[in-house]
């Protein structure tokens, strides 16, 4: 169970929209060629890929800020550019997202862009395109001048170090003594060998084969490669260090305190961007103040889903949160929402292709028939929802002596049933609002309705849903459980 998973939930549902900010580094331009394989070739032992489409996508830092952007949160990248056709691609992909690029075009230097050629899943060639070496002292000047403008309001910053020039010594340094002075954690992902350049930041998140580099650890066993790097953590006065382990999972390592995600078990695809993705939850957590072990585990959930994919692709809002659904459901008092907050998680679960079923009733006193309700309820739909009525709600129903339970209790113990997935309370005499506002695909009652006398039946079928009548328990009911209790 992730720690602070409430606080997560909620974070991520409601606070990351609200949150600014900034990544510089090394930018640059996915292509690919998508084709299929159907021969080898007879000129040479390679195999002929024929070329189905094209496409593009940011990359590099700019993927980083991608995924930031596709977690909901507000963001700025700058970086260096060449002023070319790839530039223009570039800053168009990034503008789509929603995120302001701030490009410094360096004479000489072409915009750094990565072709791709793939048949079917796998890919077969990379060609890239891209200028190594350092640029010219004004470029690095005019870079620092943008970092150090945007810096005010942001939240966190992201140094993304892909080698390719952009994050010198005097550019990192610059960048995390005015943010660290501002109070903005700064998280980098690193691509140097001698981390000495990202002294005094947040965290630094290598991935093994770089903290096996930096620390010179090579043929070491990883209790002693993470025995230093909480060494280097100290040295570099970090506040902690992140390091993901690929199959080994992703660890956290700070004096004192060493914790090992294990890898989430998923089938891979491609790794390409599994590092952005990860450094992108990080940073959003570090911007809302979660703990470094939560967000160590949350970044290794989202680096999960992305090896899954196939390219640079950024995780989704809304697939962090199906992914953290399994655990979401062990914890009932995240699945106690106001109607706001699940109109939004409902949309989350249709994004995922999920159905969705609807229940409601007073729920007063749990009895086995309500239970054989919500089982029957849970078959015809991937989600259930159940509606329940609040106290004054149910004393208009039912008169001054009811409800036996409150409203949060009765509440609070449907959300503990397995085969429930979100609960909601409505002031209403019926739960009409309720299921305008969900647009459920199935809503569901007992034997004791017709569908004619199901309170929104014809909303839902005129939207194409299913209304279900389900046989009910013969012999229980709250009616009798009180008037047995009450010796009648």
């Amino acid at each position: 169970m992730i720690e602070q998973l409430h606080e997560a939930i909620q974070e991520i549902e409601y606070k990351w929209a609200s949150k600014r900010l900034l990544v510089v580094g090394d930018v640059m331009l996915d292509k690919y060629i998508w084709g299929e394989v159907g021969r080898i070739s007879p000129e040479a032992p390679v195999a002929v890929v024929r070329a189905m489409h094209r496409s593009h996508q940011p990359g590099g830092a700019a993927n980083v800020a991608m995924n930031l952007s596709r977690l909901g949160a507000h963001v700025a990248v700058i970086g260096f550019t060449g002023g070319d056709e790839d530039e223009r691609l570039l800053g168009e992909g990034l503008r789509a997202e929603g995120i302001a690029p701030e490009f410094v075009v360096s004479e000489g230097f072409p915009t750094i862009a990565k072709q791709r050629i793939l048949g079917g899943r796998q890919q077969m060639l990379r060609l890239d395109t891209e200028r190594l070496g350092a640029r010219s002292r004004g470029d690095y000047e005019r870079l620092m001048k943008r970092v150090l403008a945007h810096l005010p309001g942001c939240d966190a910053v992201v140094l993304s170090d892909y080698a390719k020039g952009a994050l010198t010594e005097e550019v990192c340094q610059a960048a995390i003594q005015a943010a660290r002075g501002l109070g903005i954690a700064v998280l980098v992902d690193p691509k140097s060998v001698d981390f000495s350049r990202y002294r005094g930041a947040t965290t630094i998140c290598p991935n093994l084969k770089e903290l096996t580099a930096a620390v010179h650890g090579e043929g070491q066993e990883l209790k002693a490669l993470l025995d230093a790097a909480e060494v280097l953590a100290a040295d570099l006065g970090l506040e902690f260090l992140v390091a993901t382990l690929g199959e080994k999972g992703i660890a956290l390592v700070r004096p004192g305190e060493r914790f090992v995600a294990p890898a989430m078990a998923r089938q891979v695809f491609d790794v390409s961007g599994a590092g952005d993705t990860a450094i992108a939850v990080l940073a959003l957590c570090m911007a809302s103040g979660l703990q470094p072990k939560t967000a160590v585990e949350l970044a290794n959930v989202s680096a999960g889903i992305v090896v899954g994919k196939v390219g640079t692709v950024p995780v989704e809002k809304h697939e962090l949160l199906a992914a953290l659904s399994p655990q979401i459901a062990l914890h009932g008092e995240d699945k106690v929402v106001a109607r706001e907050e699940l109109v939004r998680r409902v949309d989350l679960w249709k994004a995922n292709g999920a159905r969705v079923a609807f229940t409601n009733g007073c729920f007063d006193l749990l009895h086995i028939g309500h239970i054989a309700l919500l089982e029957q309820a849970r078959g015809f739909g991937d989600r259930l929802i159940v509606a329940i009525n609040s106290d004054a709600s149910v004393r208009g129903l039912k008169g001054a002596g009811r409800p036996i339970v409150g409203e949060r209790e009765r509440a609070r113990v449907l959300a503990a049933l397995a085969a429930v997935d979100a609960v909601t309370i409505f002031d209403e005499p019926t739960p009409l609002e309720a299921i305008l506002a969900v647009r459920p695909d199935a809503i569901v009652k007992g034997g004791d309705y017709t569908v004619e006398t199901v309170v929104g039946a014809n909303e839902v079928m005129a939207w194409g849903g299913q209304v279900r009548i389900v046989p009910i328990v013969e012999g229980f009911s709250t009616t009798r459980l009180i008037a047995k209790w009450a010796g009648e």
